[in-house]
């Protein structure tokens, strides 16, 4: 089993940066692949980054050159760098980790205003 919870959501304004975090426990020694997805009201959910055990990185094209998705082994964590955040980006931010089997965390609000 693993649990994850995310942090570092908020409410700000277009053009401004913003950190999310996501802490992985339990049996941590088995996930490869994290990922950040979000889900804006009234749309499915869409993934935003990906990055693999070895550190390959990939992106949605509309957050490609704004955002940059890290994992720091150590501690468990998977950080999501947002910059020249856009009234578009709000929606909330979901980290997902995979094993043998998949799982999410609560999700984070991210709130950008015009």
């Amino acid at each position: 089993q693993v649990q994850l919870v995310e942090s570092g959501g908020g409410l700000l304004q277009a053009g401004g940066p913003l950190r999310l975090s996501c802490a992985a426990s339990g049996s941590t020694f088995w996930i490869n692949a994290m990922r950040w997805y979000r889900q804006a009201p009234g749309k499915q959910r869409e993934l935003v980054a990906t990055v693999t055990t070895s550190g390959t990185a990939n992106y949605v094209d509309s957050v490609k050159g704004r955002f940059t998705i890290s994992r720091d082994h150590a501690k468990n964590i998977a950080y999501l760098q947002m910059n020249s955040l856009k009234p578009e980006d709000t929606a909330v931010y979901y980290c997902y980790a995979r094993t043998s089997t998949t799982y999410w965390g609560q999700g984070t609000q991210v709130t950008v205003s015009s």
